[in-house]
């Protein structure tokens, strides 16, 4: 039988990647709090045609195959989020996500089946692009987007491989 995939979300190195790669100017931070829960947080602008912020964990190896998806155990501010995943280290390349949306202020195990990410590249569909290999995952992001102005958090306790197969 194969291990179960969990690990604690502060224990990956992080960096964020806001929307100043293209001229805006919103901000995002990641901290870990004394009890081990990672906190991406910011604030989320739509000055210079910005509106996006995000965080990815650096480039390792998470072979996620023996599960049917992911489990994320957050907290969040009623905002939407969404999960992304790399099939490779590449800085610009195809990103596969999937849309998280926790209620403000209750802890929840949000369940992504990997068969709901979708390829992007720059936020556009790639519609030649593989499917997401869950053998072949490199690291993982958050990311707020979508026109969300303003403030936001949210806080990621564990990142672990689903253990049932998701509800159809």
């Amino acid at each position: 039988m194969p291990h179960a995939f969990t690990l604690s979300a502060a224990s990956l190195q992080w960096q964020s990647i806001d929307d100043g790669v293209m001229g805006g100017v919103s901000s995002s931070r990641w901290s870990v709090t004394p009890a081990g829960i990672l906190i991406f947080s910011g604030t989320v602008s739509l000055a210079n045609n910005g509106g996006f912020a995000s965080i990815r964990s650096a480039p390792g190896a998470f072979d996620l195959s023996a599960h049917p998806g992911m489990v994320l155990r957050v907290r969040g501010d009623g905002k939407r989020y969404l999960v992304n995943l790399r099939m490779d280290a590449a800085f610009d390349g195809v990103a596969y996500r999937a849309a998280l949306e926790p209620p403000a202020g209750m802890w929840m195990d949000a369940l992504l089946p990997f068969a709901s990410f979708e390829s992007r590249f720059r936020g556009r569909p790639v519609a030649d692009a593989p499917v997401l290999d869950p053998r072949r995952v490199v690291s993982f992001g958050l990311m707020i987007a979508d026109r969300q102005a303003g403030d936001f958090a949210l806080e990621v306790d564990t990142i672990s491989g689903a253990t049932a197969a998701p509800p159809r």
